[in-house]
């Protein structure tokens, strides 16, 4: 009885090892086919211009450096790719101190000299004149230090907004665009643009490219968001915490998110138009006096009327970057990690969804806005995905946490 009981221990011994052995086995063929998937990814290829209208929306501030090395050749070569018929650029920039606005007039003069349309206005206006102001109503905050300031969001937003007046304009005269282009200060070519339109052959709510300021780690973590309305999880390949987002990103394909913005943006231009008049914007000031505050590149997301017809997505095979040597460490696409990276990177990606929640970050956030509900029942935010646990005000020089 005795020795049929330790033979009955061995097999179970036995049996376990193998059961253990067997698993990671397969888990073994399991990686080793997630890391094929991305190493038989297509060659990226140019693609060809969409018969569509596009009206190209830009911000600067202290952008001189990028404007002259590598924007406004860009912005041009872009034109007249898609066709001097078929795009409107407007520019807008608020009191640099460095040659932005000279970069600019230079682009303006580039621009005539191949009768491209486009407003391009040069304020001078500075963040110390904004922040001068005697009357501080919608917009200011009451901050720890003391003093109301002024916040970073809904200027922003109004300096975005007066770059959609234009397409306003234009549509009330007649004139029918298919898509907005925002740009940021970044570098790209055309091939990226078109690519970035083409993402989901042109059906979406938004599309996004991927930006860069010191790579492999990506730049916008303010305004991103996963599929499931999560931040991201890591600032390196694969990024993303939502199986959805993830699963897409390792297949090279449109990845889909609740929010992106990432230096490049595509969105179709109707739910800027009337009847839909979508703006950007910041939370309300008494929201942000608990100390939360949300991107206006993501509440323009939520606001979106699209959202819930179309996806939203960041395209991973549009890469920019915030210098010309950003741009060249992402570039070419076609083979970016090695195998080894790739496993390395999926391991990391796998430990931090094991061991870091964000469920207390997010709860946090919740319990703030529920305070701030219930102190009036007009008291709503539906943009809870876009905030974070800031305050964010302008500054002399850029803007600052307090």
């Amino acid at each position: 009885m005795t020795a049929l009981m330790r033979f009955a221990r061995t097999l179970r011994r036995r049996s376990t090892k193998q059961v253990i052995v067997l698993a990671l086995l397969l888990f073994h063929v399991f990686e080793i086919a997630q890391i094929l998937r991305y190493l038989s990814n297509p060659t990226i290829d140019d693609v060809v211009p969409r018969p569509e209208r596009v009206y190209i929306a830009s911000l600067h501030w202290n952008n001189e450096r990028i404007l002259r090395s590598h924007w406004n050749d860009a912005v041009v070569a872009l034109a007249n790719a898609l066709g001097r018929d078929n795009v409107f650029i407007t520019v807008y920039e608020s009191g640099s101190w460095d040659d932005s606005k000279g970069a600019l007039k230079e682009l303006d003069l580039a621009l005539g000299a191949h009768n491209i349309r486009r407003n391009i206005t040069l304020s001078h206006t500075t963040h110390r004149d904004e922040m001068s102001v005697s009357t501080r109503g919608q917009g200011w905050v009451d901050t720890p230090r003391g003093r109301k300031e002024l916040r970073r969001i809904p200027y922003l937003s109004r300096l975005r907004n007066l770059t959609l007046e234009p397409l306003r304009q234009l549509v009330s005269q007649g004139e029918r665009f298919d898509k907005i282009l925002f740009l940021n200060d970044v570098v790209f070519d055309t091939n990226d643009v078109l690519r970035l339109l083409n993402t989901n052959g042109g059906d979406f709510a938004a599309a996004c490219s991927l930006d860069f300021s010191h790579p492999p780690k990506f730049y916008d973590t303010f305004a991103l968001r996963d599929a499931e309305g999560h931040e991201m999880l890591m600032q390196t390949w694969p990024y993303f915490r939502a199986k959805q987002s993830r699963q897409a990103m390792l297949a090279n394909r449109p990845v889909p998110v609740a929010s992106c913005w990432n230096g490049m943006v595509a969105m179709p231009a109707e739910p800027f138009t009337a009847p839909y008049q979508l703006r950007f914007r910041g939370i309300p000031d008494s929201l942000a006096e608990y100390h939360l505050e949300a991107s206006e590149c993501c509440l323009i997301h939520v606001d979106n009327p699209l959202r819930n017809q179309k996806e939203t997505y960041v395209n991973p095979q549009v890469l920019v970057g915030y210098s010309g040597e950003a741009y060249d460490a992402v570039h070419p696409q076609t083979l970016l990690l090695s195998s080894w990276q790739i496993s390395k990177a999926l391991w990391e990606n796998r430990i931090r969804r094991w061991v870091i929640s964000p469920y207390f970050k997010e709860w946090r956030v919740r319990k703030r806005v529920r305070e701030w509900r219930a102190t009036s029942k007009e008291h709503e935010e539906h943009g809870q995905i876009c905030l974070i646990n800031e305050m964010q005000v302008l500054a002399e020089n850029g803007w600052a946490h307090v």
